[in-house]
């Protein structure tokens, strides 16, 4: 499992995420304080508070590296 911390910060932003993760049949976890939502639900990633990043769970043994390449636009530094 690999964790990294990303923003959501616009509509735009959370529908291309979401079509980005469908693309890979690997578990994907958005973690707000105590709150654990399935990255792939729309409705779940606007039950959370998207003014502040969010940490990304990627369950993933192999391809990592592919999947981070999809999601750079989203990672913080």
């Amino acid at each position: 499992m690999k964790t990294v911390r990303i923003s959501l910060n616009s509509i735009d932003k959370v529908k291309s995420f979401v079509n980005d993760l469908t693309k890979y049949d690997v578990d994907f976890d958005l973690v707000s304080g105590r709150y654990v939502i399935d990255a792939k639900s729309i409705m779940g990633i606007f039950s959370l508070d998207l003014s502040k990043p969010i940490d990304l769970n990627i369950h993933a043994e192999t391809g990592i590296d592919e999947i981070l390449d999809t999601l750079a636009p989203y990672i913080l530094p």
